[in-house]
């Protein structure tokens, strides 16, 4: 780690430095997603989320015109529309929260291009969030992005595909911050209930490339998948699962025992299933 870094980035809640760190401790990482705006007390819920055992997590700014949501994901933030949840309603509420751990934010370009790329890091980092995960934004688009994120200290985390070229990959690898996002099967997210090969192929060809973690999402829907993944991988990210949850109405004693239930397996992701 570079020792010039700043009194921010080596800061534990910020992605690129605490899952890092996390990940040389030898912890299995966990990014759990949830969907902000959806019901009055989604604030509460990131609480209880990071209190059960989460290393990070990924608060989805909800769009009109989701590509990689599924139907889960795109029912709640129809939802926190029709709530009157915008872009900067979400981020003004994170403003001031003591979460423990890293934020990070997963939306679509096009709401950055309407804000302005820097307006957006300044903002995220004035709400405390310290990454942005942009899956409509092809790499070979998202130079000024990579760059205008990096000088502001947001980590900029990038997408890899099972059908990524070897080539590509090595260049994801190299300019994804935080950690690099492998999508473990073609498709949007959703719940399957067993792991893709694919995934765990994706991983440990990512994994060839990089030191930085690498975290299978798109299909960890329950323990066993999530430490099947972690087999390869350095963490999972949930989301479609926790989210249905949510859209359920579940209590948040429900909602903890889903997390830690997740937590315990990457604890234990080296015995067998």
């Amino acid at each position: 780690m570079n020792t010039t870094m700043n009194k921010t980035t080596r800061s534990l809640d910020n992605l690129e430095y605490g899952l890092s760190l996390k990940k040389s401790n030898g912890r299995k990482l966990l990014v759990c997603y949830i969907t902000g705006g959806l019901h009055k007390n989604w604030l509460d819920v990131l609480h209880v989320v990071a209190d059960a055992g989460a290393d990070a997590i990924e608060i989805g700014i909800p769009f009109s015109d989701p590509v990689m949501d599924g139907p889960v994901i795109q029912e709640a933030s129809m939802k926190a529309l029709e709530a009157g949840a915008t872009p900067l309603s979400i981020l003004r509420q994170l403003a001031g929260i003591e979460a423990g751990i890293p934020l990070a934010v997963m939306t679509y370009y096009n709401l950055v291009y309407r804000m302005g790329e820097e307006r957006f890091t300044e903002q995220l980092l004035q709400s405390g969030v310290t990454g942005a995960i942009l899956p409509d934004l092809p790499l070979d688009e998202a130079g000024q992005w990579i760059e205008v994120s990096k000088k502001s200290d947001v980590s900029s985390v990038l997408l890899a595909a099972p059908t990524t070229r070897d080539e590509r990959l090595s260049e994801i690898a190299e300019k994804s911050r935080g950690f690099i996002y492998a999508v473990g099967l073609l498709g949007v997210t959703g719940e399957r209930d067993e792991l893709s090969d694919s995934a765990t192929l994706l991983a440990s060809r990512l994994k060839s490339r990089t030191e930085k973690p690498v975290l299978i999402g798109v299909g960890i829907s329950n323990p066993a998948t999530a430490k099947k993944a972690c087999r390869a991988a350095d963490g999972v990210v949930v989301g479609s699962a926790l989210v249905r949850r949510l859209l359920e109405e579940k209590d948040m004693t429900e909602i903890a025992a889903f997390v830690k239930s997740l937590r315990s397996a990457l604890d234990d992701s080296d015995t067998a299933i």
